[in-house]
């Protein structure tokens, strides 16, 4: 599998989709099983694996801890994302509600959280996971600034930033921000209309894309523009030799931003079937085909 490489830090590189393991507390594995999923994985050149410090009530990071000491050279194999700035309820804390935090020490305290969780002495990219309202840009600059200085991050990234947040942190920030981790898939395409993903062109930040499937609502939901791109993919599966995970997929892949899609499942087959799309470049006719299904009007 091909792979992306930042073009802001030569050393920062990602697998052409990342796997996300938000549900990972779900999925029923053994620690042998979870390092067994991840050793096939790497196998198929999925290097990428994306976790957050909340993710699961904040046992994600710890279950695939748990299976990285099994083999820890396993882990030199891997890029390992994590996220903070949200303090979720739950029942490891005594929060009154959700909210955000990007102050120095909570995000120093969530870094250390997740390095121990993980057992490993390094994050090779960190991502604010939300814009918090009350951010101090230049305090948040350089506690990350000092992480990537002392080696406990390798990169540093956003998720779900708009592009004038994204500026204001990295007016800041001595190290660039390389990833912006955003929402997009066949039904939520405004990234590409509303100068997210531009942005990420313009200043060679990779986006990665959260949900392609849209939560499963592309293969399931009931809604109207659901139902028109099944029809849509359905119609084209003989002519692009593609099931619909495989054509939802490479229609994010097609975009020129370099996007790396986060998947979701624990289901080895069905991710070796999805993973077959970064082999196959959709045409342009059937890319605007589905984008007609999914809006329900041609382009202007």
């Amino acid at each position: 599998m091909q792979r992306v490489t930042s073009r802001l830090n030569s050393e920062f590189s990602m697998s052409r989709v990342a796997m996300g393991l938000w549900r990972m507390d779900s999925w029923e594995m053994n620690p042998q099983e979870r390092l067994g999923l991840a050793e096939q994985l790497l196998e198929l050149g999925v290097t990428t694996f994306d976790l957050a410090d909340i993710y699961g009530d904040y046992q994600c990071e710890a279950l695939f801890g748990e299976a990285l000491q099994i083999d820890p050279s396993v882990r030199a194999r891997m890029e390992i994302v994590s996220k903070c700035g949200i303090k979720l309820c739950g029942s490891r804390n005594d929060y009154r509600l959700n909210h955000y935090d990007s102050g120095e020490a909570h995000v120093r305290r969530s870094v250390e959280s997740s390095l121990s969780n993980l057992g490993t002495d390094y994050l090779d990219l960190l991502l604010l996971h939300r814009p918090d309202p009350l951010m101090d840009a230049a305090e948040l600059a350089a506690v990350l600034d000092d992480l990537v200085d002392t080696g406990k991050v390798r990169s540093v990234g956003v998720s779900n930033f708009l592009p004038h947040q994204v500026e204001l942190l990295q007016s800041r920030l001595k190290a660039p921000l390389v990833v912006n981790q955003i929402e997009v898939s066949l039904l939520h395409s405004t990234p590409m209309f509303d100068g997210q993903l531009d942005h990420c062109q313009k200043e060679g930040i990779l986006p990665m894309a959260w949900s392609p499937f849209a939560g499963g609502d592309l293969f399931t939901g009931g809604a109207e523009a659901a139902a028109r791109v099944r029809g849509c993919m359905e119609s084209l599966r003989g002519e692009l030799g593609m099931d619909a995970q495989q054509i939802a997929l490479s229609w994010l892949l097609r975009h020129p931003s370099r996007m790396v899609p986060v998947l979701g499942s624990g289901n080895l087959e069905r991710l070796k079937g999805a993973l077959a799309a970064a082999d196959h470049e959709m045409p342009l006719e059937p890319w605007f085909m589905l984008l007609r299904a999914a809006r329900g009007r041609d382009v202007d």
